[in-house]
């Protein structure tokens, strides 16, 4: 369904039509939302991705509680739609690593909570893309995903124990140069090793929470519930072959050498 998307992340105004190159461009890090860094994040504000998304980005969307950041969808006129929707976006691009997030996600039909990374046309580059999409309307599934040059039709839906709505849990994957690793709180869920679907350009790493009243077929007809809100307690990059980070990390507790 995200076939149809290719203008999806086309996606960033203006900001995003600088090169993606930035504080921190490759370096491994660990963000836990102390504060918003605005050296290693931007915050999307005042558009949308396209007549698909029934949300303007807004920063009003964006905050930082007791070390969690929190994105939120808000009925209330924003530009020309009638919700407000949250997303940040790394300042600089990444390539091999890890990757791994802990959020707890919206529920609703027609939501995606999405912690994905992307490169594009905006960016002078290909579409490249490796996704974390969990949809609102079955929450306790998160769909595992990979573009290449604009071409995905990889999708995988798998099991979130507890529901990704219900708790926080951890999401992470492993990008090497010939395959990528999914993980779901530790344990593989997927593995993609077609030298011709693996991405290979660097790509900046976004967190968002957006709407759709028309991709019905993929994310079920829109409910409007009021504000929902995705939180998110860490959000990480470690760059193949260096040591981990933190002692929750997947680089401290897998192998993610073996093969």
């Amino acid at each position: 369904m995200r076939q149809l998307l290719l203008a999806f992340l086309a996606i960033t105004a203006p900001l995003a039509a600088q090169a993606a190159e930035g504080a921190g461009n490759g370096t491994s890090f660990v963000e836990n939302f102390d504060r918003l860094d605005l050296k290693r994040w931007y915050v999307a504000d005042g558009w949308s991705n396209g007549d698909h998304q029934n949300c303007t980005w807004s920063k009003r969307q964006v905050g930082i509680s007791d070390g969690v950041l929190k994105l939120a969808f808000t009925p209330r006129k924003t530009g020309d739609r009638n919700f407000a929707c949250g997303e940040i976006q790394t300042n600089g691009a990444f390539r091999y690593g890890t990757y791994e997030v802990r959020m707890k996600t919206a529920a609703g039909s027609g939501m995606n909570s999405a912690m994905f990374t992307y490169i594009g046309p905006t960016h002078g580059k290909p579409h490249d893309e490796i996704d974390f999409e969990v949809l609102g309307k079955d929450p306790s599934k998160v769909q595992v995903n990979q573009y290449v040059s604009g071409e995905g039709r990889n999708e995988k839906l798998v099991e979130v124990p507890g529901g990704a709505e219900a708790a926080f849990n951890d999401y992470a994957f492993v990008w090497e140069p010939d395959r990528i690793r999914w993980y779901v709180n530790g344990t593989l869920v997927h593995t993609a090793d077609d030298p011709a679907r693996l991405p290979t350009h660097a790509q900046k790493i976004y967190l968002s929470l957006w709407g759709s009243d028309t991709l019905t077929s993929w994310m079920g007809p829109f409910e409007d519930l009021g504000t929902r809100t995705m939180e998110v307690d860490r959000i990480a990059f470690t760059a193949l072959g260096e040591e981990c980070q933190f002692p929750q990390s997947l680089v401290c507790g897998v192998d993610i050498s073996a093969r």
